[in-house]
């Protein structure tokens, strides 16, 4: 009987698998790589068609101008890891800019007194904004927006809806005689050697500390529990009505800080600040979970988010694209990464 090697029998199946192994993988680094690659290759497009866009000088006004919405955005992705969210960051940071403004100039605080003040006002609005939630169970956009609400009218009461500057006239027709401390107005006006500016300092800062948080620590683990499974959590003894506390304390206090760095650039309390620092922040967070492509809140995904944006856009207004275009811009590239991270991860082998 004649018998056949079966070393000598084409190994068929070997190169289409190796193939598809390579194709998988190639694919995966491109949906974990997505937002650096189109990061760089609009840094690229926009250097060719501008050749000042590459200047240090606008890369760092760009950092500058996106630092708020990330610090902001950094906030909504901790409620997001509770599985919650938060609608009140925008009203927050609106409300501790008129805060700041009316403790210096009515109260004649100095920024000593003024910072931490305006911090406290956010995290108590994130207790507040928890109590709703964890105690009374009012679903959390529910209750973040009824704070918006309350926060966006509030802020409007103490002055009668008029902004707060030096000279201010008060309800009762008397003048405020305070003014902005030059200490305060640093937060948002200095740059450090004269190059990287101190909000953008802030930026990374909170950054590097939410990052060891939620990605290096045993209470970031359990937030990510929370918000995946709150029952298993709750049964494997961790205390979910305390990390929810802390994601929404936590998402308050950021708040208010985004407020303290456009109260000090401006120099004055503006009725319309955080007008789109809402959907901005949000849009930042989300567009962060296709970076590395981990699917999931995280804090380096939403300041890539913010960058992206801030990139896209800065290189769009120095092309003189319509202003008008850039809520659309914004939304595609919104809508591109959510489609990345849920429609294209799917089809990973």
């Amino acid at each position: 009987m004649t018998t056949i090697d079966e070393e000598t029998l084409p190994q068929t199946g070997t190169l289409p698998r190796a193939g598809r192994n390579r194709l998988a993988a190639f694919g995966a680094f491109l949906r974990s790589g997505a937002v650096f690659i189109l990061l760089a290759l609009l840094v690229v497009g926009f250097t060719i068609a501008e050749p000042a866009f590459i200047n240090i000088a606008n890369l760092m006004s760009i950092l500058q101008a996106v630092s708020v919405v990330a610090i902001l955005g950094a906030g909504v992705t901790v409620t997001l890891a509770v599985g919650g969210f938060d609608l009140s960051i925008g009203a927050v940071a609106a409300s501790s800019v008129m805060a700041a403004s009316y403790a210096m100039i009515v109260w004649g605080f100095d920024a000593y007194a003024t910072v931490p003040l305006a911090l406290a006002f956010g995290a108590t609005v994130g207790l507040v904004n928890a109590f709703l939630i964890v105690r009374l169970k009012v679903p959390d956009l529910l209750a973040t927006l009824a704070m918006m609400f309350l926060l966006s009218g509030l802020q409007l009461i103490p002055t009668a809806g008029r902004s707060i500057s030096s000279g201010l006239t008060l309800p009762d027709g008397s003048k405020a005689t305070g003014a902005y401390d030059p200490a305060f107005l640093l937060i948002g006006r200095y740059s450090i050697f004269g190059t990287l500016p101190v909000s953008v300092v802030l930026m990374a800062a909170v950054a590097v500390v939410l990052f060891i948080l939620t990605e290096r620590t045993r209470i970031g683990r359990l937030l990510f529990a929370t918000g995946g499974n709150e029952v298993a959590t709750r049964l494997a003894g961790a205390s979910t009505t305390r990390l929810k506390t802390l994601a929404y304390v936590i998402s308050g206090t950021l708040a208010s800080l985004g407020g303290i760095v456009i109260a000090a650039r401006v120099g004055r309390g503006d009725i319309s600040s955080g007008g789109s620092l809402l959907m901005d922040s949000v849009a930042a967070a989300l567009i962060g979970f296709a970076v590395f492509n981990l699917r999931r809140p995280n804090v380096l995904g939403t300041i890539a988010g913010a960058v992206f944006v801030g990139v896209l856009l800065n290189g769009l207004t120095m092309l003189n694209a319509p202003y008008y275009t850039q809520d659309f811009v914004k939304g595609a590239v919104l809508v591109g990464a959510l489609a990345l991270t849920y429609g294209l991860g799917r089809s990973n082998p």
